[in-house]
């Protein structure tokens, strides 16, 4: 059996008092395994900077600028990660999802629900990625 020690033990990461994490089922769930590297640095960020409740209000600008991303890029990769199931987004909330598998009866929705977070048309991704910057 191997024992475990810590290379740097001065610096064992604590989880802080402002609570910022990443859930490790993102890899084990495979959740990692789809979206493109901009659309996981943008979960990245958003992960970092939401509050208790996954939610963070980063404007378009300072999000791209942050990511080193157009607008156009940043709205493919927020698509991305709503489509996954990743993040929620009505603007200007982002909101960090749970990776709790989610009932059958979440993922239906009426016409007259907002669809956020949940599964969504390519037509409805590729009108959003499409929509101008405010």
């Amino acid at each position: 059996m191997k024992i475990k020690t810590l290379p740097c033990p001065e610096r064992l990461r604590h989880v802080p008092r402002q609570f910022s994490w990443i859930d490790q089922r993102l890899v084990r769930n495979r959740h990692i395994q789809g979206p493109t590297p901009r659309a996981l640095a943008l979960y990245l960020l958003l992960c970092t900077v939401a509050d208790a409740e996954g939610l963070s209000y980063y404007s378009d600008a300072s999000t791209g600028a942050l990511l080193t991303c157009s607008g156009s890029e940043l709205r493919a990769a927020r698509a991305e990660l709503v489509a996954t199931g990743l993040i929620a987004y009505q603007s200007p909330f982002y909101q960090v999802l749970s990776l709790e598998p989610r009932p059958a009866a979440a993922v239906v929705a009426t016409a007259a629900e907002p669809r956020i977070g949940d599964v969504r048309s390519i037509g409805e991704i590729f009108r959003a990625m499409m929509e101008v910057p405010k």
